[in-house]
Order: structure tokens, then C-alpha cells, then sequence
């Protein structure tokens, strides 16, 4: 279903498909991760961000005044947009696609992770639960809507176009930071839920030794980067790793935003949901060029959420095997990204059920 080019709910019923079904359609080489092919997409990114920051170091200062201008903010998307697929490489550490190896994918997601400050085994946990708990409004874990009687009261204050626009831009500059420190846009809890916290309600007993693992990461990666600011300057620092690391997580909330906040897509309560449909309440998105650039997790994301241990390299394969058994069940959205972005702003603002069937969630946006 193009949901951008026919605007109409995704289905919500029961699949007339198992997951078994959708497995068989998917040629078996897919599901074989390759350790060498996985290390050859790393070294590609790695080998960008250095010629990226070669150029920018040796080169931007040099140029006159107003050209300056000009230089850093396309230094900041580039090098921006080769972290975001750095967090790809590093996502799918986490699901295991990178190699059969799991030390080396815990290994490898935890400094590529830290590297972008990211708390790789906090965040690694909390993503498993929400792909076990996809469009669940109890338990999904990422972008939770709320019913119409949760919201605050100043919402109705922010539903308009100068509220969108700053609400829009808190979710692309620190929102993947107010998620991790407070759990933001997350499922509630009786008491702060911090990915930071080893004792935070997010995790159990026997996971609070990775918590702490996940913080001397970023510790690590912060003592790192405050030896570089003595050495070149805060300035220098901002410019060349700040920017570009905000860009990249602004990103990431942006790509997860967009495959899950959808006016036609549905979530569920218990009494509606299982796992098969929330799996396929997502929508695989077009970023044009960006696809390739960010490893295809955003044209393939529906391929991800039903098996997330394919590795990258094989999701666009999966995707077009998998079509034809979907249906009417694969979502995708052709809409244009920026215009996407602001139309789930203002269309998705809260869920509330059709009369008839009170275990269905639909977005509305009228206060």
C-alpha cells in the first residue's frame, strides 16, 4: 500500500499470513551475515568521516569570510549523515546482523556507539522490547502516543504552526538526549527511567552490569573529547565533532519518528494487539539518495521489524520478496521527507479509538 499516494488506514485486522509464511518467501542467503562484507560497509563510512575532516581541517579555515558560511554547514550535513550510518553499522551490532560473532558485535556497537554518545547495551535493551512490543500501547518502548485525556494542558498551546516548529526542533537538537536521560516519548513509569541509570525501572537485575559497561563508554569517549578541547579549542571541537554528532542523532529520532508516527497507522492495547501486527504497523519511508547513504534502514524498515537480524546489504532483496505476500499490508510512503515530517507533527498529536472497536488506536490531531 503507498500510503503517500493513497491516503487510507493500514489494515488492522488479523494478517491472512504467519510469519513463517513471510519467512519462506525470502531467499535463505539473506539471513547469512558476512563478516567481511560487514567490516568493508565500516571501513567505507570510516574512510568518509576522515576525508570529510581532513578537508574541513586543512581547508574551511582557509577560505574567506563569507565562504565559511557556506562550508560548515555542508561540512555538518555530510559528516552528519556518515555518522547516521555509522549508528546503522552499530544498530544492527545490536540485533546481531553484523556477524555471527556476538562478542564482536557487542564489542564493536559499544565504542561505535559511544563514539556518537549513545549508551549502546542501555539503548541495545530498551530497542529489543520495542520491537517485541511494536504499536503495543503498553509496552512498546519508542515514540508511545498518548490518549487525548494524557495530554499535558499546554498542549493545545503547541497546536499550531509556531508550536509544531518548536516542538520539531527540541525533537531534532536534543530529543534523542531527552530520551536517553529521561525517557522521553518512552513508555511511563512509576519513577524516572534514565538509560543512564543502572538502577533505572527500564532494566532488571542481571542487566545493570551492561548499564554501567555502557556509561564507562561514553565516561571514555567524554575524556577523550575534553583532552581535544584543551588541545584545539571548544570552538574547534564544536565545529568539527559537536555539530555533526547532533545532526546525526536529530537524524536517527527523525527516521524513527517518521516509521512510526503515521496518521494511518494503528496501534493496539492488549486487548488487540500480538506480534505480527505490530511488526507491520510501521511504513518503510524514501530519502532519496539518503537510502543508500544511511544502509537502507529507511526503505526497509518494515523487512526489519519482522526479521532484525538480516543484515543491511540483504533488506532491500528481503523487501521486494516479502511484497507480494504483505499486500495490502505493506506500508509505504513516498511523501516527501520534509513534508512528512511536518504533516506527522500535525496530524499526530494523540490516539483514540473508532467507536465499535475500542482496542484499535488511530492519530488525530483536533483538540
Amino acid at each position: 500500500m503507498a500510503v503517500g499516494m493513497q491516503p487510507k488506514r493500514a489494515p488492522h485486522t488479523k494478517p491472512p499470513f504467519s510469519v513463517g509464511q513471510i519467512r519462506k518467501a525470502i531467499p535463505p542467503h539473506c539471513f547469512q551475515r558476512s563478516l567481511f562484507r560487514s567490516f568493508s560497509y565500516l571501513v567505507y563510512d570510516l574512510s568518509l568521516i576522515f576525508i570529510f575532516y581532513y578537508v574541513a581541517s586543512t581547508y574551511i579555515h582557509t577560505l574567506p569570510s563569507p565562504l565559511t558560511y557556506v562550508a560548515w554547514p555542508v561540512y555538518w550535513f555530510l559528516q552528519g549523515c556518515i555518522l547516521t550510518a555509522i549508528w546503522v553499522i552499530a544498530h544492527e551490532c545490536g540485533h546481531g546482523a553484523f556477524s555471527e560473532h556476538q562478542r564482536l558485535n557487542d564489542t564493536l556497537g559499544l565504542i561505535l556507539h559511544s563514539a556518537i554518545l549513545i549508551p549502546y547495551f542501555s539503548w541495545k535493551l530498551t530497542h529489543h522490547l520495542h520491537h517485541a512490543n511494536t504499536s503495543s500501547m503498553e509496552r512498546d518502548e519508542n515514540f508511545v502516543p498518548k490518549p487525548k485525556s494524557h495530554l499535558p494542558k499546554y498542549s493545545k498551546y503547541f497546536n499550531n504552526p509556531l508550536g509544531r516548529a518548536i516542538r520539531l526542533t527540541i525533537s531534532l537538537t536534543v530529543g534523542m538526549y531527552l530520551y536517553l536521560g529521561f525517557n522521553l516519548a518512552g513508555r511511563k513509569h512509576d519513577r524516572l527511567a534514565s538509560h543512564y541509570d543502572p538502577y533505572s525501572p527500564l532494566y532488571t537485575d542481571r542487566e545493570r552490569l551492561q548499564i554501567f559497561i555502557s556509561d564507562a563508554g561514553l565516561l571514555a569517549t567524554t575524556c577523550l573529547l575534553y583532552k581535544v578541547a584543551a588541545a584545539k579549542g571548544f570552538a574547534w571541537l564544536f565545529c568539527m565533532y559537536g555539530v555533526p554528532v547532533m545532526f546525526a542523532n536529530g537524524m536517527i529520532v527523525l527516521i524513527t519518528f517518521l516509521h512510526h508516527c503515521h496518521p494511518q497507522l494503528p496501534h493496539y492495547d492488549s486487548s488487540e494487539w500480538d506480534w505480527l501486527k505490530g511488526a507491520l504497523s510501521t511504513v518503510d519511508r524514501d530519502y532519496g539518495l539518503l537510502n543508500k547513504v544511511f544502509h537502507n534502514i529507511t526503505d526497509t524498515h518494515v523487512a526489519h521489524h519482522l526479521f532484525n537480524a538480516i543484515p543491511h546489504y540483504h533488506a532491500m532483496e528481503a523487501t521486494k520478496a516479502i511484497k507480494p505476500v504483505l499486500g495490502e499490508y505493506y506500508n509505504f510512503d513516498n511523501t516527501p521527507i520534509l513534508k512528512a515530517m511536518w504533516r506527522s507533527t500535525t496530524e499526530c498529536l494523540y490516539v483514540e479509538p473508532d467507536e465499535g472497536n475500542q482496542g484499535v488506536y488511530w492519530y488525530k490531531n483536533k483538540l
